[in-house]
């Protein structure tokens, strides 16, 4: 199925090129069995909406620098276009950087980003004219920033998921876990890799959201 904007949001402009990205993404492209772990949390989106209350989603690996963040950005613009108010953070177990392979995936896909700081930066992802920027960084999946109640942990990586069996807070845990793009750092396939990881988010993020909407 090819998406459809449908946002309530009224003159939303998404940078063209991101634009033209998601209206090409097909979600009947994802497998069944990917599907049922989705459902698991498509349920616990639409039980919130049902009840009224906020969505908070905080997508975790063990660094929070490629998969999480992909997740949180991806979740973060699959629910705008599909007229669904979310929260949507990332997080780690060990505080690295948000990786420049990773980001230079995204800007590949149409988003503009900018950083602040060294080492760790924080990086503002901006996917439409008229709304804020993600900021995005590497922390932990208890940072500050991050809910400490009422949200659903959804764990990218298997390393956390299986190392981190207790989310303090988390309402929900929910496994849904991406091979890890990391494997072809310094390769030929670098890029390819990194878009193809990015892509595959993407799909099953706006997949989870347009579920919710039919």
């Amino acid at each position: 199925m090819l998406l459809k904007f449908i946002s309530p949001i009224k003159m939303i402009e998404l940078n063209p090129k991101l634009k033209e990205v998601i209206s090409s993404i097909n979600t009947e492209n994802i497998p069944k069995e990917r599907q049922e772990s989705l459902q698991v949390l498509i349920d616990y989106v639409a039980n919130k909406i049902k009840a009224g209350l906020p969505i908070n989603l905080n997508f975790i690996c063990t660094h929070n620098s490629r998969r999480s963040q992909f997740s949180q950005i991806w979740a973060k613009v699959a629910s705008v276009y599909s007229g669904i108010e979310i929260n949507s953070f990332s997080g780690g177990v060990e505080v690295t950087a948000f990786n420049e392979r990773a980001v230079e995936s995204l800007k590949r896909f149409g988003f503009e980003i900018s950083a602040e700081g060294e080492n760790n930066p924080k990086y503002f992802v901006k996917y439409s004219k008229n709304l804020k920027p993600i900021v995005a960084f590497s922390k932990l999946f208890d940072d500050e920033t991050s809910p400490k109640e009422n949200f659903s942990a959804i764990m990218t990586c298997s390393h956390a998921d299986e190392n981190c069996p207790f989310i303090p807070g988390a309402e929900k845990r929910i496994p849904i876990r991406y091979d890890d793009p990391k494997e072809f750092d310094g390769t030929p396939e670098e890029e390819e890799m990194y878009d193809a990881r990015s892509i595959e988010i993407a799909t099953e993020m706006f997949f989870l959201f347009s579920a919710i909407n039919k």
